[in-house]
């Protein structure tokens, strides 16, 4: 694993007030992967990748760096990120003060990047892979993971009174099932599919819906609102897509700035990730000051 190292080395000594740089791997980057390396960024923690499928299946596109694996340059809330195939090319980006996204399927080519932390941001309310020995911190969010036994910590994800809390023992509340409400509608304002294939629509992020508003198809059958409001999200146009999965969510509160900004709760989980990450480097600091493994 790499090293975090501290001070201008080649003058033979270390500033233990000089700021941390650690690498950091997010996996996932739809909507709360995103702000996680958000937040990240924001707090001067530049050297970060993310990693998400070919085809991402993230519905809050606007506020997602996993757009730039379609058009080679994301930007979320002023925060720049660019698309990456090898080592070089995350380096690249990250001179310029970027970050970079990587397709899984390239991630051969630059695993020796070797993290400091990994952050499971995945959100598939299971484990698909993710172990506490691949960096020297591994957080994960939500339900599917043990601290303790698959990471070194778990974030709740759950909406409610432990929105956000750091579990460094045992699990995060089970997966309800039932979307978070927001001003009153919970479920209905969820967009699914009603069948297999290729979603299909000429709707935008930032539209205003109303009740029983064809939003797009899938294999001929509509996809209809059930509430008014503004589309908040929305798959890509052309994804093939499964029956039941999330397509969309309408914003009840018809507020259309909300699509291009990070959400409460993604504040909240990327805050908590924040945290975990700094709880465990300036510890090892504290330790060691002249060399550190995050």
């Amino acid at each position: 694993m790499a090293e975090l190292r501290l001070g201008n080395p080649a003058r033979g000594y270390a500033n233990p007030d000089a700021p941390l740089s650690p690498v950091i791997l997010v996996k996932g980057a739809g909507e709360m992967a995103s702000a996680v390396a958000w937040r990240l960024y924001m707090a001067h923690l530049r050297r970060i990748c993310m990693l998400d499928l070919e085809n991402p299946l993230c519905v809050r596109r606007t506020v997602s760096f996993c757009t730039a694996l379609e058009s080679g340059m994301a930007v979320v809330e002023g925060v720049r990120a660019r698309s990456a195939r090898t080592l070089e090319e995350v380096e690249g980006a990250w001179r310029a003060r970027e970050i970079a996204i990587v397709r899984t399927g390239d991630w051969s080519r630059i695993e020796r990047l070797a993290p400091d932390v990994v952050v499971d941001a995945i959100l598939a309310k299971r484990n698909t892979g993710t172990r506490k020995d691949d960096a020297p911190v591994v957080i994960a969010l939500g339900p599917g993971f043990a601290a303790g036994a698959d990471c070194h910590v778990v974030i709740e994800t759950q909406r409610g009174h432990d929105l956000g809390r750091i579990i460094v023992s045992g699990s995060a509340a089970p997966n309800t099932g039932v979307p978070g409400e927001i001003a009153g509608h919970a479920a209905e304002r969820v967009l699914r599919a009603p069948a297999a294939g290729a979603f299909e629509t000429d709707r935008a992020i930032g539209d205003l819906v109303r009740a029983n508003d064809v939003v797009g198809h899938v294999a001929g059958h509509p996809v209809s609102a059930q509430i008014g409001g503004v589309l908040r999200g929305l798959i890509r146009a052309g994804t093939g897509v499964v029956p039941g999965l999330k397509l969309g969510d309408i914003d009840p509160r018809g507020r259309r700035e909300y699509c291009h900004t990070i959400s409460d709760k993604a504040r909240a989980i990327a805050g908590a990730v924040l945290e975990a990450v700094m709880r465990h480097c300036n510890d090892r600091r504290a330790e060691s000051p002249a060399t550190l493994r995050c």
